[in-house]
């Protein structure tokens, strides 16, 4: 692997560039994004060694890239797969940070059989940028893949390299990668979102609420700061697991409002204190 473009130089494709270099990697990095404060931002910290920004330049660096990082959101994803496949080579990889998969998955194998390798970093922050970016974004964090064939050698190469990131790989089935995340990511980020909107709509700018808030408050709300841009794109993708969760929970919601005063309210902290218990034994 001696040449790489990342398209989309924000927080998590801006970090893998500084990720990159700090593993060894001495190869090319070229970077492609819409936005130019996002290439002069990952060119000034070293991410990216060059910057692509017209349409020629975009198809250099795709064309002489043995891997080519997807780091955009998921229709963003989908749009530059359709673009690109026509001219991959047998030798390219296409791999991606999406946070939903089925799509990506059946698109690549309907345009790029054999050369894509759909992947999700479980990393982040609730605000993006490139100027947010640091190489050690991923350690210590899963990077999913969820492999569509064997794996060839290039895939080898990228996998060797997203472990020397720090990240624990997990292969997943598409399906089964959309349905636990919908339940561990994307429907806790719309409980933050909802709680923050209804708070915003209940008390706005009100000095009591700042007063009186702490870090359950700060906690619960910390993911209603991230942006529209990103979760739309995975509502439209994840919407039935998505929306199966939020069934879920509201069937929830309603069986502890209507026993707030039985035995039932300490059952349902019994099993929340267990399930702590389960994923923080240091709590």
């Amino acid at each position: 692997m001696k040449n790489v473009t990342i398209v989309g130089t924000g927080l998590i494709g801006a970090s893998i560039g500084l990720a990159l270099r700090e593993a060894g990697f001495a190869g090319g990095i070229t970077g492609i994004d819409a936005s130019g404060d996002e290439l002069k931002a990952a060119l000034m910290m070293s991410a990216i060694d060059t910057a692509a920004r017209s349409p020629d330049e975009h198809r250099a660096a795709l064309e002489a890239a043995d891997v080519i990082v997807l780091a955009v959101p998921v229709l963003g994803i989908l749009n530059w797969m359709r673009q690109m496949a026509p001219h991959m080579g047998a030798h390219q990889l296409v791999t991606d940070v999406g946070s939903t998969k089925t799509r990506i998955a059946e698109l690549a194998q309907e345009l790029m059989p054999g050369r894509c390798l759909p992947g999700h970093p479980m990393a982040g922050k609730e605000s993006g940028g490139a100027a947010l970016a640091e190489a050690k974004l991923f350690r210590g964090a899963t990077w999913i893949f969820t492999p569509l064939h064997a794996s060839t050698e290039i895939e080898m190469s990228w996998r060797g390299w997203v472990e020397r990131f720090g990240a624990h790989i997990l292969d997943l089935p598409p399906e089964r990668h959309d349905r636990i995340c919908a339940w561990v990511s994307h429907m806790p980020q719309m409980v933050s979102t909802a709680m923050s909107a209804m708070l915003e709509d209940e008390f706005g700018d009100s000095p009591e609420l700042r007063a009186i808030g702490g870090r359950a408050l700060r906690e619960m709300t910390r993911l209603g700061a991230s942006p529209y841009s990103m979760w739309r794109d995975i509502a439209h993708t994840n919407e039935a697991p998505l929306a199966e969760t939020l069934h879920t929970l509201e069937q929830r919601l309603q069986h502890m409002r209507e026993n707030l005063k039985t035995a039932e309210l300490r059952e349902e902290f019994a099993r929340a204190n267990e399930f702590r218990r389960r994923i923080d034994p240091l709590r």
